[in-house]
């Protein structure tokens, strides 16, 4: 050979092949004298065990059902051969001087115990089976003085029976069990057939390996392994955050089952061309496939994911039975959206590199990097992916046919395992789950989706992670007919049209109850059109905006109705808002007109001032109500339709600017229908109108009761500030149903518990505006038990609500409030970044459709283009882009997750934080800074 053209880097490697430097030296047997220690994985086993004492979950189960005429000594014979030779399944484990030690037990001889269940021979027998191996299984192991591995024989009949093994992990593996099962068929063949064991002498043993593997994992090579493992796993280590069913127990149960798959030939064989087309292992191809599928559950770009590998790759150890595996850590990257392709390179980079260091065992790792500690998961991972590569069972064996039963023996040790193995050209599997964390039918949807997704990948692996078709047609087509909410309501009609009909019904019935007047429907209708005639007068029509700045009172009921009516839509100002907030939304809205008192002449007058233009005119109702009596009684001719506008009602915005809503009558006509089919009002009940018209849930309070024949009492804003005569007037006036935010009923709830007891008439309390939590609704319960609690969930660009929930669905295990399903004629698509249908469970942003949207926002169009889209499912339609994180319960109910932007909720009102800087931004000085944002708290009534 011409070493010539070498370079001096290999030229040194070939000498030093030359003089047998690379030569592997054999795993010495140790010397009988000396104490044997726990290999690195036994160790960890140990102290789990101390820490569970008596627990199962590292008991290894297996069942072989023979079929055949079995010979029970051959068979007895061939268990105590194994026991003979393999030194680590007759080892026990105490504790040594410093650290615990392992003892081989001298020769023992292990006589079968046989359960006769020939009476389940024509039944179903397998479940059966089932239950008593799980009781075997659930039988605690002594490390200490037992050996760790017990046999039964379950005789079925004279030709069928099965063989239940249970083992402690701590003395085997995966492998191990391949091994036993191919040295019990040889045995067993040669001592029913009188003949010895043909198998040859082990050349070493499990606790020669124990030594070996601590003597030799120091110095140099320990510091290798360990340099690359934490440089693959430096910086903060990411906590996968798969979506649960419930919430994580504080201390890990390892309660479990498993659910079964099989991959058909056809998907197998795909795959396995994918993988050798990308030069990737299976395993490599599964694992990058599976990687996605977390990415898809998750969002989370930066996943670890564990892996066993069978750490045996060394000849002497392959025949070996004994704890050998070895757990990898595999950090995948999958950021910057990558397509299938690029992804499965990155997975091949990692999976070499990880296989190039695994001679250092988990538990060192785990040692050496020393994660934060948390009884709630495993250290460094949470979810398992294994290709099985494991000796083949056998299958014929002395006239005996041997298949293998699954045993679901009620553990898991991570949150989910998936384990897979290839057999007869298919590849077949299961995925252990924790069951304290998530439901069979989530499990069952993630293999479904597992599998879709590899039936996307093999069809287009080119194409990006993020646009894999993730769903099944069963679940997409579930996801689209928990939508189907069509139901008939007044689609044409308009608010007032809907007011006057009442009227016409119900002249004399009492409709505003206040101080000092109450009016009946006539009287309020008779003063209502006098202010729409002098409106129309004044040149409101059809979409014409008037502005609002009223107290809580009869005249703003009134003003609303006669803008309404006139054809216009009104805009609301609440007097307690800052003067500048005042501006702006006159200014921004270029309302021409606007509808106050002279009591508040202070407000607006400075308002008027700040405002550049002098068109804005100012109609004061107690001034000016001399003129406006002469106009005329009688209903004024409709100016406007269902499809135009009902109101503007100005939002917090994202960019520090508020926004207004242009709300419909169509919108919310719909909303209050579902209401009143749903909660129908009952004869004699009575509302309150009491939350500021600037916030959208006083268009339902207002109109819910006002539509229907109800009377209201309007509650002033003083009154409505003080709880305990707030409770007072509740309880003075007999009111029925109640709108309010969550956190006002925790304040009263809290603070007034005893006044809770005069609310008996109360039965039907609403909160919206805020996430309802579950403490505050058991503590409803407690105070109110004949009460009805609804959570509402919406906002301005939707008509107020559009998804509901009966809180007395609620179960003692539920940990969350769900904001439930939409209202009649609403969708609530939960979609990912591409606009994609999430599966149930999975966290995504909530888009809304249907009747109740709004139409835009005004003079806003790049925001409206942004929020309201194009519904992909339904041509010629929008959905609203909430912002808000919500998922799909199994049962349709959507979960609120939280905000994916910076907007905060503080009595129901929505604040940006981008106002907030905004407000820093114009006011440098601190305590013109502390000024504005008190104006703005002022407002929210804090």
């Amino acid at each position: 050979m011409d070493n010539s053209t070498l370079s001096p880097a290999k030229k040194a490697l070939l000498e030093k092949w030359k003089q047998g430097k690379f030569k592997t030296e054999a795993i010495p047997k140790r010397q009988n004298s000396q104490p044997i220690p726990l290999s690195f994985s036994q160790q960890r086993l140990w102290f789990i065990h101390q820490l569970y004492h008596g627990s199962s979950f590292y008991h290894v189960t297996s069942a072989l059902h023979l079929t055949g005429l079995l010979n029970v000594s051959a068979l007895q014979q061939s268990l105590n051969e194994i026991l003979r030779r393999h030194e680590a399944w007759r080892t026990i484990f105490v504790s040594g001087e410093e650290q615990p030690i392992q003892i081989v037990l001298p020769q023992i001889t292990w006589e079968i115990p046989i359960i006769n269940i020939e009476h389940l021979a024509n039944q179903d027998w397998e479940t059966e089976v089932q239950q008593i191996a799980i009781k075997e299984a659930q039988k605690p192991f002594d490390l200490a003085a037992t050996p760790l591995f017990r046999a039964t024989l379950l005789r079925l009949s004279e030709v069928e029976n099965i063989l239940l093994l249970t083992i402690h992990h701590i003395i085997t593996d995966g492998w191990s069990m391949g091994v036993f099962a191919q040295e019990l068929a040889t045995l067993y063949a040669a001592f029913s057939n009188g003949k010895p064991s043909p198998l040859a002498e082990l050349p070493i043993q499990y606790a020669d390996f124990s030594i070996w593997q601590r003597d030799r994992l120091q110095g140099e090579l320990l510091n290798t392994q360990l340099n690359y493992w934490k440089q693959q796993l430096a910086g903060k280590l990411p906590i996968l955050q798969l979506p649960t069913d419930y919430p994580r127990p504080p201390v890990a149960t390892f309660h479990g089952a498993k659910q079964y798959f099989t991959l058909s030939k056809e998907l197998t064989a795909a795959l396995t061309e994918l993988s050798q087309q990308a030069g990737c292992t299976l395993f490599m191809t599964l694992l990058a496939a599976f990687n996605t599928l977390l990415y898809r559950y998750t969002s989370q770009e930066d996943i670890l994911v564990g892996s066993a590998i069978a750490n045996r790759n060394r000849a002497e150890l392959e025949g070996l039975l004994g704890l050998f595996v070895n757990n990898l850590v595999l950090r995948n990257n999958l950021s910057g959206n990558p397509t299938f392709r690029e992804l499965l390179s990155r997975v091949k980079d990692v999976t070499l590199n990880a296989y190039a260091h695994q001679d250092l065992p988990f538990e060192k790792l785990v040692e050496e990097l020393q994660p934060e500690r948390d009884l709630s998961r495993n250290p460094l991972f949470q979810v398992m992916f294994i290709l099985q590569n494991a000796p083949t069972p056998v299958e014929e064996v002395a006239g005996l046919t041997v298949r293998n039963l699954e045993i679901d023996h009620g553990t898991s040790e991570f949150d989910i395992t998936v384990s897979i193995s290839e057999a007869e050209e298919v590849l077949t599997g299961f995925w252990e789950y924790n069951t304290d964390l998530f439901d069979a039918v989530t499990i069952q949807r993630l293999i479904d989706n597992f599998q879709n997704l590899l039936i996307s990948i093999i069809i287009n692996p080119h194409q990006s992670i993020s646009e894999l078709p993730l769903l099944t047609t069963p679940e997409k087509k579930q996801l689209l007919e928990w939508n189907y909410t069509q139901s008939d309501y007044p689609h044409h009609a308009t608010l007032h049209q809907l007011f006057e009909q009442q009227v016409e019904s119900f002249p004399d019935a009492l409709a505003l109850i206040s101080q000092p007047e109450n009016l009946t429907y006539q009287q309020l209708n008779q003063k209502v059109n006098q202010l729409a005639h002098y409106l129309i007068k004044l040149g409101v029509t059809t979409e014409t905006l008037v502005a609002i700045c009223l107290e809580r009172s009869v005249d703003m009921i009134i003003a609303i109705l006669a803008i309404l009516k006139a054809g216009g839509a009104y805009l609301p100002l609440d007097p307690n808002y800052p003067v500048e907030r005042l501006q702006f939304m006159l200014a921004d809205s270029q309302a021409a007109l606007m509808i106050s008192h002279t009591s508040l002449k202070h407000c607006w007058g400075e308002v008027k001032a700040m405002v550049q233009s002098t068109r804005l005119t100012t109609i004061a109702l107690d001034t000016d109500w001399d003129n406006i009596q002469q106009e005329s009684r009688e209903n004024p001719r409709s100016a406007s339709e269902a499809h135009n506008l009902a109101y503007v009602i100005y939002t917090s915005g994202s960019t520090g600017t508020p926004k207004g809503v242009l709300g419909t009558h169509r919108g919310t006509v719909n909303g209050l229908h579902w209401l009143w089919k749903t909660y129908p009002f009952a004869t004699g009940e009575i509302c309150c109108q009491k939350t500021a018209i600037s916030f959208v849930d006083s268009v339902w309070e207002i109109f819910a009761p006002l539509l229907q024949g109800v009377p209201s009492v309007i509650i002033p804003d003083a009154i409505a500030k003080d709880p305990q005569i707030f409770l007072e007037t509740l309880t003075n006036y007999q009111v029925s149903r109640l709108v309010l935010v969550p956190s006002l009923l925790r304040l009263l709830l809290d603070n007034y518990p005893h006044l809770t007891q005069n609310l008996s008439h109360l039965q039907l309390w609403i909160t919206s505006g805020e996430a309802l939590t579950i403490d505050l609704v058991k503590t409803f319960q407690t105070l109110l038990p004949n009460a009805k609690l609804i959570n509402l969930y919406g906002s301005s660009e939707v008509s107020a609500n559009v998804t509901y929930y009966d809180t007395s669905l609620l179960s003692e295990t539920s940990s969350t409030v769900p904001i439930g399903k939409p209202i009649d004629n609403t969708q609530a698509y939960i979609l990912d970044s591409n606009l994609q249908l999430v599966p149930i469970g999975v966290a995504g942003e909530l888009y809304i459709g249907g009747d109740g949207l709004a139409r835009s926002y005004l003079h806003r169009p790049e925001l409206t283009q942004e929020r309201f889209i194009d519904n992909p499912f339904l041509i010629g339609t929008k959905l609203f882009k909430t912002s808000d994180l919500v998922r799909y319960q199994n049962n349709g109910q959507l979960d609120y997750l939280g905000r994916n932007d910076d907007q905060i909720k503080i009595r129901g009102f929505r604040i940006e934080l981008g106002e907030i800087a905004t407000a820093i931004a114009q006011y440098p000085s601190v305590k013109m800074l502390l000024s504005s944002l008190m104006m703005m708290l002022k407002a929210i009534n804090i």
